[in-house]
């Protein structure tokens, strides 16, 4: 990921001391850079609870890095801290992935050894990340390929939901490597940014790392796509996911059904880009099966922002006395999508092609 110019992980372990890890502070972009130094178990667990990390595939690798300081301090808690860690947020199944990778690699070895052993496998699952993520990157870009030469000297108009880039995974991101990657090789696209509320990670994330790429891109209101789509502003939908089913049941930022939806009803492809880790072929249903997440009412109901002499305050716009709900993600139905984008390449979004695609895993 670029920042004024400077490639950046979005986690890693603190060069000045070898062993605490830094994350980007999440929830004070995109009005300031703060890299956070987590240094132990309990601050890594905070951090993805608050969001101050999140995105599927980060929240894991930051996971096992709490693994690794967890190790460092006393090396006869893994099964506890392991626990903990997979309670911090239910519905992204990569969190659940990492932490069964941790346990596996550091069970069976001398509590003497955890400690190196864990930071080993940690940094392997943040280099798994990256390495995949670039590899989704390069399978979704000819889709936009193809449709800048349906129209050439035209821009490629590209609406995504939420924020799927390097700030959600360690570097690259998933559905928006193929954007990268295409505006790196020429092609001109632009993105539509939905806010996505009510945490706005879109018009705070997404737009911020965008704007740092160099990305055209134009912020809209989250019920914007539909009107978008229908006056043919939008060539390709592509979202990330925070679990996909054995059948192709999609869970992702909740709003990404009616995107879903409208593009049906318009004839907008709609794709979906995963890393292996995102796969859960315990669930067959989506909808009944896979845990959302109810996040509290403030998110809701209050807004932050930077004001216009620089304070970043908090507003309540919301009236006094209603209660507000906060489901944080919702589920699309494998009928709803054109395909999936992996590293692997790209299948259509069905449990014989899933399967064939990941035969390990079935």
């Amino acid at each position: 990921m670029r920042i004024d110019g400077t490639w950046h992980r979005s986690v890693r372990v603190d060069e000045a001391d070898g062993w605490s890890v830094r994350i980007l502070d999440q929830t004070r972009l995109p009005w300031e850079v703060t890299w956070l130094r987590l240094a132990d178990e309990d601050q890594v667990a905070h951090a993805i609870r608050s969001m101050q990390t999140r995105g599927a595939p980060l929240i894991g690798a930051t996971a096992a890095y709490g693994v690794a300081l967890a190790m460092r301090r006393d090396p006869a808690v893994l099964e506890t801290v392991c626990a903990m860690l997979a309670e911090t947020r239910p519905t992204a199944i990569n969190l659940r992935w990492a932490i069964g990778r941790m346990l596996a690699a550091l069970r069976n070895i001398p509590p003497g050894q955890r400690a190196a052993a864990a930071y080993a496998e940690a940094a392997a699952i943040a280099d798994d990340d990256a390495a995949t993520c670039e590899a989704i990157g390069r399978n979704g870009l000819p889709l936009i390929e193809e449709i800048a030469a349906r129209k050439p000297g035209q821009r490629v108009n590209l609406l995504t939901h939420c924020n799927a880039g390097w700030l959600a995974t360690v570097d690259w991101g998933t559905a928006l490597a193929p954007i990268y990657m295409a505006h790196d090789a020429g092609i001109p696209v632009h993105v539509w940014v939905d806010e996505t509320r009510p945490r706005n990670q879109g018009a705070a994330l997404t737009a911020f790392e965008l704007g740092a790429h160099g990305v055209p891109h134009t912020v809209v209101a989250d019920n914007a796509g539909g009107h978008l789509m229908q006056h043919g502003e939008v060539d390709l939908v592509i979202v990330g996911t925070d679990r996909v089913t054995r059948t192709g049941d999609v869970a992702n930022k909740i709003g990404t059904y009616l995107k879903a939806l409208a593009a049906r009803d318009n004839g907008v492809p709609f794709w979906v880009a995963l890393p292996h880790s995102t796969l859960d072929m315990r669930v067959r249903d989506g909808v009944r099966e896979i845990p959302i997440e109810e996040r509290g009412a403030a998110e809701v109901t209050d807004l932050t922002g930077r004001t216009a002499d620089g304070r970043i305050e908090t507003i309540r716009v919301v009236a006094a006395g209603s209660p507000a709900a906060n489901p944080a993600f919702d589920v699309t139905p494998a009928r709803l999508v054109t395909g999936l984008i992996t590293e692997r390449g790209r299948i259509p979004a069905t449990e014989a092609a899933i399967a064939a695609m990941y035969p390990e895993k079935a």
